[in-house]
């Protein structure tokens, strides 16, 4: 068992290096742009399914309470949590609109729309990130090594070096508390 530990955090260590030649730019900017957009009024808009959408959620969270020091809220949404909305577009509509329909409802000029897909290629995400573009919206994307079904879609695009998904949510996890951390810093000073 330890052995295969070891393998899985090796592998770990190896993909986290290989992000910070390939893809910490790509963070700071999605940072960049997203606390732009907050100091200007405007939202974040997160989305993603499975660990995805509790990453989105996290994301969310951090910024609507608080990260790692005492600051006001900010506004952020994931539009992940409202079942009601989910199943009622999901079963009215398709699974692909669940999160475009709330884009084109709720997202108003200044707001930044952020999808993650490990894989690239979830449909409801290239949706969302589809309506947000169509009105005119900044857009972030996370995804592993093959997002380029994303890439046209989104004005920053976070690609971790893997096809695990494991690894791959390792990195985006990281990329959820680096915006943190560098909205606060931006935004109010400090991180800490």
């Amino acid at each position: 068992m330890r052995n295969i530990a070891e393998a899985a955090l090796k592998q770990a260590i190896e993909v986290h290096q290989e992000f910070l030649g390939s893809g910490l730019d790509q963070a700071v900017a999605a940072a960049q742009l997203i606390s732009r957009c907050l100091a200007g009024g405007g939202k974040l808009m997160s989305m993603g399914n499975g660990g995805s959408a509790a990453d989105a959620q996290h994301l969310a969270a951090e910024l609507v309470n608080r990260f790692m020091m005492e600051r006001p809220g900010l506004p952020a949404l994931a539009l992940t949590t409202d079942t009601s909305v989910l199943t009622s577009v999901a079963n009215d509509y398709d699974y692909k609109e669940i999160f475009s329909k709330q884009i084109k409802a709720l997202a108003s000029e200044g707001d930044v729309v952020l999808g993650l897909s490990t894989s690239g290629r979830s449909p409801n995400v290239l949706a969302g990130l589809g309506a947000a573009r169509q009105r005119g919206l900044a857009t972030v994307g996370l995804t592993g090594r093959h997002g380029e079904a994303m890439e046209p879609l989104c004005d920053v695009l976070i690609q971790v070096p893997s096809e695990l998904t494991p690894r791959i949510q390792e990195i985006h996890a990281f990329c959820v508390h680096l915006i943190c951390e560098l909205v606060d810093l931006t935004l109010f000073g400090r991180s800490q």
